[in-house]
């Protein structure tokens, strides 16, 4: 469709299939899920895909991304990978293709923690499962070696005692959801995790409570998932949840459209608006959840992919990208809204 948003859509009737055979296309037979032909992979939103095969019952590519995830990671328990939009538009239209930094991500390694989680819940192999537990053990650890004593981890690990150093809200919600799961995995198998479990609290704590230990640079205010991801990550009480999602809602939440993927720019773009689909979901807000994913579905190509983002001011797809982390992002909202993998509490309810 053209996104413009006139044609209202039953969220039953959406069609999946479509993101899911964009996702399953660019599995390389290695297992690695790219983010487009010839593009980069990394950690993060490698996972991301797989939980959305998880979701559609592809179980056997799911579990080859995250054997793809144990085989390539290093001796430290760190994955290095494509750090998120550090990659430049190659023209007008398009992402480059060139090679991303080089950069180890906290939030990237810790995320394999909520696939593998993920995958438990959903298909009850915990035999099968177990063997992705040696690479968690070894990723929460490395992440867990470099967080401060106001509970705060770095970004990178390429970025502490540098002009870079500081610690993003996004990235330490996304962490704090990654310890929980590891927590939840490490319950299940018996394993010790009391300098995770003391990881937990303080990371929690200093989101709750320290703002000051946060985005010290003052950059990452602009961006909706700064926002969100302390709902969506299960970081704040339910009060304070909705209290945040209301104080900023006209900031990023473009009315008709979706949600901003930064707030000084009319750009509405797929995956963030089903982040924050969850995070309504999440506490409790399922009518204005549904609205706005039935908007997000409509920014497909003619086969039914998922577009990266629509461009209000000048009402153009922008870019002309169909990332696998998009189609992702729209299975795993529509599951958090209808509950058909039996995985979906995972960002819905604590798992502790």
């Amino acid at each position: 469709m053209d996104g413009s948003f006139k044609k209202a859509l039953s969220l039953g009737a959406i069609d999946l299939e479509a993101p899911l055979q964009r996702i399953l296309d660019l599995q390389t037979p290695q297992g690695a899920i790219p983010w487009f032909e010839d593009g980069p992979w990394d950690p993060w939103n490698h996972v991301e895909s797989a939980m959305a095969l998880t979701v559609m019952g592809r179980t056997k590519a799911a579990g080859a991304a995250l054997d793809y995830l144990r085989a390539t990671q290093r001796a430290d328990g760190a994955w290095l990978g494509g750090y998120g939009n550090a990659l430049p538009m190659v023209d007008r239209d398009f992402i480059s293709r060139e090679p991303a930094p080089q950069l180890v991500d906290t939030n990237f390694c810790a995320y394999p923690a909520v696939g593998v989680a993920h995958y438990a819940l959903a298909t009850g192999d915990w035999r099968g499962v177990r063997r992705w537990w040696p690479m968690i053990k070894a990723s929460i650890d490395f992440v867990v070696s470099l967080q401060r004593e106001d509970g705060a981890v770095p970004w990178a690990l390429d970025a502490i005692n540098s002009s870079d150093d500081d610690a993003l809200v996004a990235g330490n919600a996304s962490i704090a959801k990654s310890l929980e799961c590891a927590l939840f995995l490490a319950d299940k198998f018996n394993e010790p995790a009391a300098l995770w479990r003391e990881a937990h609290a303080k990371i929690i704590m200093a989101l709750r409570d320290k703002p000051s230990a946060f985005d010290r640079r003052a950059t990452g205010q602009r961006f909706a998932m700064d926002w969100y991801y302390p709902v969506l990550s299960g970081a704040l009480s339910k009060a304070s949840a909705r209290q945040r999602l209301d104080h900023n809602w006209s900031r990023f939440v473009i009315a008709g459209h979706g949600c901003r993927c930064v707030s000084d720019e009319p750009w509405v773009t797929v995956a963030e608006t089903c982040e924050l689909v969850i995070a309504l979901a999440s506490v409790g807000d399922q009518t204005l959840a549904e609205r706005l994913f039935r908007q997000a579905m409509t920014i497909r190509d003619p086969a039914g992919v998922l577009w990266m983002g629509w461009q209000t001011a000048e009402s153009v797809i922008w870019p002309k990208e169909r990332p696998t982390w998009t189609q992702a992002a729209a299975i795993l909202a529509a599951d958090a809204l209808k509950g058909f993998s039996g995985a979906n509490r995972i960002f819905l309810a604590p798992l502790l």
